[in-house]
C-alpha cells in the first residue's frame, strides 16, 4: 500500500471496521514516514457474474445499475435509500450464493420484483410495468388484481 502524500510503501493500520453489507473491510492508515492518515477499502473479489441479455448478449453485471433500477422503481415513495442500499446487498447475495457465473437478467428481475413487492407495493407495479412489458391498462389491472389476492 502506497502513501497518497509521500508515496512510501511502509504505514500501519490505526483503525478497521467492516461495511454495512459487510462485503468491505475499511481501514484508517498511518504512513510510518510523513506521519500522514490515509483511508483504504478491500473487497473479497469474488467470480465475476455476466449477465445474459434477453438478446443473447452478455456484460458484467453491474451493483450500481441494480441500485439504480431500484431507485428508479422507488422514485417519489417512502421507501429510504438506506433500505434500497439493503434490498441491492440482498438481492447481490442472493446471486452470488446460486454459485452461478452467468445468470439470466429474467433471474435478476424475478429477484428485484420479489423484494420490492415486500417493500413497497407502487414500486413493484412500476418495475413490473417495465420488467414485464405492459401494455394497456389491463396488464396493470391485472398486475394490481394479483396484488390484492
Amino acid at each position: 500500500m502506497h502513501c497518497p502524500y509521500c508515496g512510501s510503501k511502509e504505514s500501519e493500520v490505526v483503525e478497521t471496521r467492516d461495511s454495512e453489507d459487510l462485503d468491505t473491510i475499511r481501514r484508517r492508515r498511518s504512513c510510518l514516514s510523513c506521519q500522514k492518515r490515509f483511508t483504504t477499502y478491500e473487497r473479497v473479489e469474488t467470480a465475476n457474474i455476466v449477465v445474459i441479455k434477453k438478446d443473447g448478449r452478455r456484460e458484467p453485471f453491474s451493483r450500481d445499475k441494480l441500485k439504480l433500477g431500484l431507485l428508479k422503481a422507488c422514485e417519489k415513495t417512502t421507501v429510504p435509500v438506506p433500505e434500497i442500499e439493503k434490498m441491492a446487498i440482498q438481492i447481490l447475495q442472493e446471486l452470488r450464493a446460486e454459485e452461478r457465473v452467468e445468470v439470466p437478467s429474467e433471474r435478476i428481475g424475478q429477484l428485484v420484483a420479489e423484494h420490492l413487492k415486500k417493500v413497497d407495493k407502487i414500486a413493484y407495479i412500476r418495475f413490473a410495468s417495465v420488467f414485464r412489458r405492459f401494455v394497456d391498462i389491463e396488464d396493470f389491472e391485472r398486475e394490481v388484481q394479483k396484488l390484492l389476492k
